[in-house]
């Protein structure tokens, strides 16, 4: 059967202020991209950084390069000599099993890695034939760095000696001498045409990752894209030796020209623009760069917002929530937590012709397209726990996961999943490289701190009387209660025990509603 081909469309909203992208795929929002000015992500900078720290007990390091916090550097990230002697004079061709195009997998920026190393992360088993990170750095040590993953709640970014700098159809690995082809290029044949044009280009010392994007494209191109590359790496490495530690070297395209130079494939319908001053440094570019492409920029002169005439602010705003529904009208409900996510899916208004069991499958298969689609919406990354509706048959069971395992093929970041548990329980990861849409377009309550729950009327109340017993024993002869409306009303409410306190006391209690304050803010004077 052959593959079906979803066509996607590309929307930019671009102001002074701000840069939004959004990708829709058979007409659903499926990616949202924001960019500020002087809030621009750092994904792919390189930098001239010093190592201030080095942590033998987790086999890491961290360097100072200049962003707000110290960027983190695992022995895995780290260019050892020996490796990089032995990868040069082992077969350049390297092997191509071992490349993947990351522009398809993760981040959308096209940076491979066919550096023949095991990607062992934080927390692994250090081989017993890997360096030990003491033998590699010492303090105070200069070094080069490229970020691989932005700096995520308080945790600082994450950076990797091997460098590798992405272009249009390839990605140049100056550190690495191997050539690797995108697994996402299935023809035998088409992948030995380009390695070959690939490998008698280049210099034996250089690298190079061949992107998905390069299948069809003749000698022509590759080559240009190759000598771009090259150059680019050179004007890099002239400023190595003129920078003093913490530089900037290397700063990736924007937003905007990222997503024309990683997203924009064949696939791609049309790429629409709502700023006349963007359409036209795209125009430039793409005309530079990427001639093939032109054609699918529009630009959009609408008197309304781009994303209101396509609704695309309506599904940002629902991507906002945690209940998502389903045509049927079963829902989702997804809980964000700093440890996890987890996904509870229920069958809602849901009640089905037949019987319960096919009901809960219907739901459970009906629910893992939109599970999957908020995932790549929202950017949900690390430890997630999907909580089918518990379904009694095993091949209803098997149903359901293989229908997971299928759909998030479609979705470039890294994922791992187990299988399905007989309590319909599904773990699995998901890469995480930047923020969430919810970190993004959301900041932690004020009042509840994050924890989405607040103080209950009756609690507050409670509290309320025992601050009063401990004020009415003072001289004063009024004491007057200022709190939020709800609160006073429930206090009047205790009228009884009002009158008890002035009695006990021989005081007079007054209550006053402010409408400003909050449910749990209140003051006695």
């Amino acid at each position: 059967m052959a593959k079906e081909i979803i066509k996607r469309e590309f929307y930019l909203d671009s102001n002074p202020f701000e840069k939004r992208l959004a990708v829709l795929e058979g007409g659903r929002l499926t990616e949202f991209y924001v960019e500020h000015p002087g809030d621009k992500g750092i994904t792919g900078n390189i930098y001239k950084g010093k190592v201030v720290r080095v942590l033998p007990g987790m086999q890491a390091a961290f360097v100072e390069a200049g962003l707000d916090r110290t960027v983190f550097l695992h022995v895995s990230d780290v260019i050892d000599a020996r490796e990089v002697a032995k990868a040069a004079s082992s077969d350049n061709d390297g092997d191509d099993n071992d490349s993947n195009d990351d522009s398809e997998r993760s981040n959308d920026r096209g940076r491979g890695r066919g550096r023949g190393r095991g990607g062992r992360s934080q927390g692994q088993d250090r081989d017993a034939n890997q360096p030990r990170i003491q033998d590699i750095l010492k303090e105070g040590q200069e070094i080069i760095v490229q970020v691989e993953k932005e700096p995520i709640g308080t945790k600082g970014a994450r950076v990797t000696a091997y460098l590798s700098i992405p272009g249009r159809y390839l990605v140049f690995m100056p550190a690495s001498p191997r050539i690797g082809v995108s697994r996402r290029i299935s023809n035998d044949r088409e992948r030995r045409r380009l390695k070959t044009i690939v490998s008698k280009a280049r210099k034996p010392e250089h690298g190079f990752i061949i992107r998905t994007v390069c299948e069809g494209q003749d000698e022509e191109e590759l080559i240009a894209d190759m000598h771009f590359l090259v150059k680019l790496w050179d004007s890099i490495g002239a400023g190595v030796e003129k920078k003093a530690p913490p530089a900037l070297l290397y700063e990736e395209l924007d937003l905007t020209l990222r997503s024309i130079r990683d997203m924009v494939t064949k696939d791609v319908e049309r790429f629409v623009i709502g700023s006349k001053e963007e359409y036209d440094r795209v125009k430039a570019f793409v005309e530079e760069f990427m001639p093939r492409v032109s054609p699918k920029i529009e630009l959009y002169d609408g008197d309304s917002s781009i994303f209101d005439v396509y609704g695309v602010d309506i599904e940002v705003e629902k991507a906002l929530s945690k209940t998502v529904w389903l045509p049927s009208g079963g829902h989702i409900v997804i809980d964000q937590m700093e440890a996890l996510t987890a996904i509870d899916i229920n069958t809602g208004k849901y009640v089905g012709r037949k019987n319960s069991e096919q009901t809960i499958f219907k739901t459970n298969i009906e629910s893992v397209k939109e599970v999957v689609n908020q995932l790549r919406l929202r950017n949900i990354g690390g430890i997630i726990v999907i909580d089918f509706i518990d379904m009694n048959k095993i091949a209803n069971r098997e149903k359901v996961y293989k229908t997971l395992k299928d759909t998030l093929r479609q979705d470039k970041a890294k994922t791992n999943i187990l299988k399905i548990s007989e309590l319909g329980i599904v773990e699995m990861t998901r890469k995480r490289t930047r923020e969430s849409i919810t970190q993004i377009l959301s900041e932690q309550c004020s009042n509840c701190e994050g924890s989405g729950l607040v103080k209950s009327k009756q609690t507050i109340v409670m509290e309320v009387f025992k601050d009063l017993l401990r004020e009415l024993s003072s001289k004063s002869r009024k004491f007057t209660l200022y709190a939020n409306p709800a609160i006073v009303e429930k206090m009047r409410e205790r009228e009884g025990t009002l009158e008890w306190l002035e009695r006990k006391f021989g005081k007079r209690i007054v209550l006053k509603s402010v409408e400003v304050y909050h449910q749990e803010e209140y003051e006695i004077i």
